[in-house]
């Protein structure tokens, strides 16, 4: 989850620390986004789920390999961004099974209280209220999936069915269950995240694509308009005005595998 910023907006941030340490096996990041004003967002796909309060609900949401549209309509929300590849362990379903986009926590834990959550008064509470119900937990997620997608990106799958001792059918279905796709959709996206988080306008295109195992800059277009509707161009576009006009917290650097496009039509 991230917020996307445009040279209109109002005082819009989003701001990431580490989670707390008893969480880091499950969580990659604690998060605080301040929309700065109402409107509908476009999430880049990362293969990660959030656990979210946006001021009015608890929700898990689930990207896969397409962009999403994730309405802000509070002041501020707050979520645990899982680790990619722990989810349907965490969440106790497969996440194939749940659609593109916000489920209601309480489909998949009866027993969570919102109550608490709407007594927060700020994005600290909420973050404390988030990592002590995901702590709450008592769950192992599954090794073969974590130590695959630590691996994937420079392996080929049959490679890591063979290492973990399983075949790919067994390691495909694992992986849907814990991410909600492949391991070959997944690497997908995790070649593009890999590109986004070091595109600027110095670099080539062509190069970027060269650097990432992409066939060609055409390859690399095709791909970049199928996960985000956007070309690399716009991308680009788009990162040199979310490094303009958002504001970190202190310290924080910023998100770059999340920034998303200000030149998106939703942000308008």
């Amino acid at each position: 989850m991230s917020v996307p910023l445009h040279h209109r907006a109002g005082p819009s941030v989003y701001w990431s620390r580490a989670p707390h340490p008893g969480l880091q096996r499950l969580v990659a990041a604690a998060w605080v986004g301040r929309p700065g004003w109402i409107r509908d967002i476009r999430v880049l796909p990362d293969g990660c789920v959030d656990v979210v309060w946006d001021g009015r609900e608890l929700a898990a949401v689930v990207t896969r390999d397409a962009a999403l549209r994730v309405p802000l309509r509070s002041s501020w929300s707050a979520g645990l961004r899982l680790r990619c590849g722990v989810a349907g362990s965490l969440l106790g379903t497969s996440i194939a099974d749940l659609p593109p986009g916000a489920t209601p926590l309480r489909d998949l834990w009866p027993e969570v209280r919102e109550d608490r959550f709407a007594a927060c008064a700020t994005p600290a509470q909420a973050l404390a209220q988030l990592e002590d119900l995901v702590g709450g937990r008592a769950v192992e997620p599954d090794p073969v999936v974590s130590a695959a997608v630590a691996l994937l990106s420079g392996a080929r799958v049959p490679a890591l069915a063979a290492g973990a001792g399983t075949s790919e059918r067994v390691l495909r279905r694992r992986f849907t269950h814990e991410v909600g796709m492949s391991p070959k959709r997944l690497q997908r996206v995790l070649r593009f995240q890999a590109f986004l988080a070091g595109l600027t306008q110095a670099t080539p295109l062509a190069t970027a694509a060269a650097e990432h195992g992409y066939a060609d800059q055409s390859h690399l277009g095709r791909e970049t308009r199928r996960l985000t509707g956007s070309s690399p161009a716009e991308l680009v576009r788009g990162r040199r005005l979310a490094e303009t006009f958002q504001t970190p917290g202190p310290g924080e650097p910023q998100d770059r595998g999340h920034e998303l496009p200000a030149d998106d039509p939703g942000a308008h």
